[in-house]
């Protein structure tokens, strides 16, 4: 009996995603019984299409003494019954911790695997490094160091090349964070071998980033309100770059509604709307208007805080922007290869 190649590999592909969701669960949940209050993280799922579809599991952060927000997403979109779509199946895990303490940075991966219709595929490797006090020099060497280790020569300096372009921030002269990877379209042709690099490689960004956190919430056991104020205004830069310039978050709103509180999941629980309302100024056309959308999806409050009804707020604002500019899509972020992510779901 002859096995569909491209149905293996997406299986083989979720195999992995989830190995490494629960992989880097079990760490974190470490953390919390070891520095917080041993609150595990909770389960949420959420289906495509009432799951025929597909949809996927994250994992949510409860320990509010540990972190201000944390999630582990895993998910794996098909269409099985629809042969007229370019993509098969998409197979992802996506993660952005937030802790608590301004002295432990946050951190960011991304690991795909899309396959098409026609049986090609690829996969999409991305870590990032955010610390809210800068200058950090030994987490962003430690994460330098590892991002080398997991990447190999052959692959990391273009990998740090296209991270830095894409996390880059014109308006603001400055990139988010400090340590960047990014590697799109990655396939040499033998899938296992393929499949054993991403495995090692996100085993590693998630072993360097669980013993960066372990130390700093060693050595600084308490913040003050200046420090806590400037993890505010950074997460505001957080919120501001993923909303406006992250092509993997509009991409997932344009594609479906279904999962927005997922998506939106990547941010923080407080932002500081001055601060935000003063790069409305600095925008390109329309883009100025996309900020002004997120300015008035935000509570009237100062630190604003980002919970479920504001996130779909935010969410809508950026889904209806693009819908009404869909030429601004071309002023978001790119690496040296742009995914046709919204047209393969259609």
């Amino acid at each position: 009996m002859r096995i569909n190649a491209s149905a293996t590999e997406a299986k083989s592909a979720n195999d992995l995603v989830e190995y490494l969701q629960n992989y880097f669960v079990t760490k974190l949940n470490d953390v919390s019984h070891t520095f917080g209050n041993s609150q595990e993280f909770e389960a949420v799922e959420w289906l495509r299409d009432e799951g025929r579809h597909g949809g996927g599991v994250r994992f949510e952060a409860r320990d509010e003494t540990l972190f201000n927000r944390a999630s582990v997403n895993v998910s794996q979109v098909h269409y099985d019954d629809d042969k007229s779509k370019k993509l098969s199946s998409a197979t992802a895990i996506s993660s952005i911790i937030h802790p608590k303490n301004p002295h432990a940075p946050s951190m960011h991966m991304h690991f795909s695997w899309t396959q098409m219709r026609d049986g090609k595929g690829y996969w999409r490797l991305m870590a990032d490094l955010n610390p809210s006090l800068v200058p950090d020099d030994v987490s962003k060497r430690t994460f330098d160091m590892m991002l080398e280790r997991a990447a190999g020569e052959m692959y990391i300096e273009e990998g740090k090349a296209q991270g830095e372009r894409y996390f880059n921030i014109p308006v603001l002269g400055r990139t988010r964070g400090v340590s960047h990877f990014y590697q799109e379209g990655f396939n040499t042709g033998d899938f296992e071998a393929d499949r054993a690099y991403v495995e090692q490689f996100a085993k590693k960004v998630i072993d360097a980033y669980i013993g960066i956190v372990i130390q700093a919430l060693q050595h600084y056991t308490s913040f003050s309100k200046e420090e806590q104020q400037k993890q505010i205004d950074y997460h505001t830069l957080y919120l501001f770059q993923v909303l406006t310039l992250d092509r993997g978050t509009t991409s997932g709103l344009l594609v479906h509604n279904q999962n927005d509180v997922g998506i939106m999941g990547s941010l923080p629980s407080h932002v500081n709307p001055d601060l935000l309302a003063s790069w409305v100024k600095k925008m390109p056309k329309p883009q100025d208007e996309l900020v002004t959308a997120l300015l008035e999806a935000l509570p009237k409050e100062n630190p604003a805080p980002v919970e479920i009804e504001t996130k779909i707020k935010l969410a809508e604002a950026v889904r209806e922007h693009y819908k009404r500019y869909p030429e601004a899509l071309s002023l978001q972020a790119s690496g040296k290869i742009i995914p046709t992510t919204v047209e393969n779901h259609t």
